[in-house]
């Protein structure tokens, strides 16, 4: 609570408190310092620049007269200038303890614009500093002389320092403010408190190192005037070096404790540094003297315009007290005004029914902190275990490396034993080799010594044919290794360098993906295909290595996976007309798969617009007309499927007859896909159609005949197409008038439209058409 007892200006507990036009309070003594005197001529100019005029404004401002007494009164201007002296006095004193803090404000810190050019509070709030008196006068004459020649020309202002509005003052300068009494009532009960418990524990108080862990703490060493703590030797050299940021802070000796004497004698006015001597002017009601006797009562607040009435009734228009004097004689006689204590009671109550609010989102914060605290700890707890994790894995890997290095240790050892096996192999047999012919060498060369001819001539042809036995020994090779002395072994250590180098936290563990965004904008529908777009949200760090893409049946029933992959973009073809879809969308990656995204509804056409498929046709087939007109370039029946398939609900087309030369028998009907398509259609088991002559008409299915109906077709006319998928019945209209119904129960699946024609037939389809209500009854043949 001590923070709102605390004046703005000054940093010290209120003294003599007013009420400011923003509801802002600030002493009365602060208010004379940051209150601005402009002169007439140079009101028009932007605040700054008065600011900026030299040193003659802040004299101006400095030699004015005290803005809460009546500057015609030259007297009590003078007496007021002392007042006004002895405030900015009391308020550097009182503020002690806080001006010595002044490195730690800063305008930027404090929020407050420099309004004034002149000293600074603790609070960051500029104040206007006290000019001396010229010399060779006393300063009550200096001051009455700026107050006279400055009361005619000159208008007074005030600045809150907290939301930085100005007011006006008017002829009774801050006087015109009123006195926040409760709020000095309070701040009197709250330093005869604090002054009971300071006196009670000052003679055992001792100055205590406040970032001790000890129990308990070290007596302080040092106080930091900049930070306010007290620090012991140990806690000093740790948490305050001197140096970087804290170089320049000031670090002096603790301050003793006040004597049990001081503490119990100490007046409130004295313990804010009050102006001792004339320098406070004292408030309407004798409140002054009530404040110096500490424990006087409080006597009740009067009208500041008619001191000698109590308050009695609350003006609503103007939100203040007013007696009945002002309801009589003052401004306050037409406006609404209710009794005192009703309102009292009332702003009582609202007050309370606020504080419960506030109440309860402080209970909040405390249990937001305790939850804080708690990630404090977890924090803690977790990093230890991650690192514990971290160190367990990468021994893990160095040991896995550690084992892998024995094994290529081991075969490199067997390599190197191989090479000197074979090397010592080659020795052992080439030295034989070089002994034996060596041998054989010195024998010959003494049978060569011989003189006996016959002798000679007895061994000779045996001895050439050993000599060139031996000579035939060493071929080609056989004086080169078999072996080389370097070893073929490169270690591909590359790959296993490069996932160290990628090894990250993120490969250790991931989370699942978050919660994809459906496009809404992107996803559309098409006859009876659907196009959904997705994307992960902004700053997703966990990977994606897929999507799944849900769908369901179309009926409300269950999702069925329809796409798994990559892309954020799907297209499904193949639904139900005049169906709606839900559909959802979730990520997957190594860690699991995410959860489901919104749920979006789409809902597929009523009726189909479809044209021939040029893929799926014949090759003899021509399409023209942006793939709606068909002919064919051979004589033998072709066929084209449409590019709609149908699996549920009733559709309808027509085709109009283009062309129709020497006769010929077009098809008109529904099909598979793997319906074969270079003979008539429904030939197979894979097609039901109708096919008709300029006479008569003919539903064909497994080359079996039925329904001869008359009727046909010829230029210009018209063929209806009605399938109904729910009733199982594929029925034919020619220039409207219905050729009979052709039932085909027990048969589900997907159709295709379809049509078999050759050159003599030329035809246009039509889609996107409603079920026609109109349509004749069939006309049968008596065949």
């Amino acid at each position: 609570m001590e923070e709102e007892l605390k004046c703005p200006v000054c940093g010290s507990l209120f003294r003599e408190p007013i009420i400011l036009p923003c509801s802002h309070n600030v002493c009365l003594p602060c208010a004379r310092t940051i209150a601005v005197q402009t002169p007439d001529g140079e009101q028009h100019l932007p605040q700054p620049l008065l600011h900026s005029r030299g040193s003659g404004l802040p004299a101006a401002a400095a030699a004015a007269p005290p803005l809460d007494q009546d500057p015609a009164a030259g007297p009590a201007c003078s007496g007021g200038s002392g007042g006004a002296a002895g405030g900015l006095g009391g308020g550097a004193g009182g503020g002690g303890d806080h001006a010595d803090k002044l490195s730690l404000y800063s305008e930027t810190d404090s929020g407050y614009g420099s309004y004034t050019p002149s000293l600074k509070s603790p609070n960051g709030v500029r104040v206007l500093p006290m000019v001396p008196a010229p010399p060779g006068s006393s300063a009550a004459a200096a001051r009455g002389a700026a107050c006279s020649s400055l009361s005619s020309s000159s208008s007074s202002s005030i600045t809150c320092p907290q939301c930085h509005r100005s007011a006006s003052l008017d002829h009774r300068g801050l006087r015109g403010f009123q006195r926040n009494r409760l709020l000095e009532a309070i701040v009197q009960r709250y330093q005869q408190g604090r002054g009971a418990v300071h006196g009670a524990s000052a003679a055992a108080a001792v100055a205590i190192c406040q970032l001790c862990d000890r129990t308990p703490p070290e007596p302080a060493a040092t106080l930091c005037e900049q930070c306010d703590v007290l620090y012991c030797a140990a806690c000093q050299l740790k948490c305050h070096p001197s140096r970087g940021p804290f170089a320049k802070h000031r670090l002096v000796q603790p301050p003793p404790p006040p004597a049990p004497a001081e503490a119990a004698s100490a007046s409130p006015g004295a313990a804010q540094g009050a102006p001792s001597g004339g320098g406070g002017c004292k408030s309407p009601g004798g409140s002054g003297a009530g404040a110096a006797g500490g424990g006087a009562a409080r006597k009740f607040p009067t009208c500041p315009e008619h001191e000698m009435e109590n308050y009695s009734m609350y003006c609503v228009s103007c939100r203040t007290p007013v007696c009945y004097l002002c309801l009589e004689e003052g401004r306050h006689g037409k406006h609404e005004v209710k009794q005192l204590g009703a309102m009292w009671k009332q702003h009582k109550a609202q007050l309370s029914q606020a504080l419960n609010g506030v109440s309860d989102k402080a209970k909040e914060a405390k249990e937001f902190l305790v939850q804080l605290k708690n990630i404090l700890q977890q924090i803690q707890e977790n990093g230890l275990d991650y690192e514990a994790c971290l160190v367990a894995q990468c021994d893990a890997l160095v040991d896995a490396l550690t084992r892998q290095k024995a094994k290529l240790l081991t075969k490199v050892t067997k390599e190197r034993e191989h090479k000197l096996k074979m090397v010592w192999d080659q020795i052992n047999h080439c030295t034989l080799k070089l002994r034996q012919s060596t041998g054989l060498m010195e024998y010959c060369l003494e049978v060569i010594k011989e003189n006996d001819p016959s002798g000679f001539l007895q061994i000779s042809d045996a001895l050439i044919k050993r000599v060139q036995v031996s000579q035939e020994q060493w071929v080609k090779g056989a004086l080169e290794p078999k072996v080389s002395a370097e070893f073929d072994l490169t270690l591909d250590s590359e790959p296993l360098l490069q996932a160290i180098h990628q090894l990250d936290f993120i490969q250790m563990k991931c989370r699942v993906p978050p919660v994809p965004l459906l496009q809404l904008e992107k996803c559309c529908t098409h006859n009876n295909s659907v196009t959904l777009a997705w994307r992960m949200p902004p700053f997703t760090h966990s990977p994606v290595d897929g999507y799944i893409l849900e769908l369901d049946d179309g009926d409300g029933g269950q999702f069925r996976e329809v796409y798994v992959g990559k892309e954020t973009l799907c297209t499904i073809d193949g639904l139900h007309f005049n169906s709606t879809y839900n559909a959802r969308v979730k990520a997957f990656n190594t860690s699991g798969v995410g959860p489901y995204s919104k749920t979006v509804v789409l809902q597929t056409s009523d009726v189909a617009w479809f044209t021939f498929d040029p893929n799926s046709g014949h090759r003899d087939i021509i399409l023209s007309n942006d793939n709606q007109t068909a002919t064919c370039s051979s004589y033998d029946d072709r066929v084209v499927l449409g590019t709609a398939a149908f699996s549920k609900g009733v559709h309808y087309w027509e085709l109009h007859v283009d062309r129709y030369d020497n006769h010929p028998d077009p098809a008109f009907g529904v099909a598979r896909a793997s319906v074969v398509k270079d003979m008539m259609l429904g030939k197979d088991d894979k097609a039901w159609a109708m096919y008709v002559d300029n006479n008569r008409s003919w539903f064909m299915h497994c080359n079996s005949h039925t329904n001869r109906t008359e009727g046909g077709v010829c230029k210009g006319a018209t063929v209806g197409v009605l399938l109904d998928l729910n009733k199982h019945t594929l029925t034919f209209f020619i220039n409207g008038q219905q050729q009979g119904p052709t039932a085909f129960s027990h048969v589900d699946g997907v159709f295709m439209p379809a049509l078999s024609l050759n050159r003599n037939v030329q035809v246009t389809l039509h889609t996107g058409l409603e079920v026609p209500t109109n349509l004749g009854r069939p006309k049968l043949s008596g065949n």
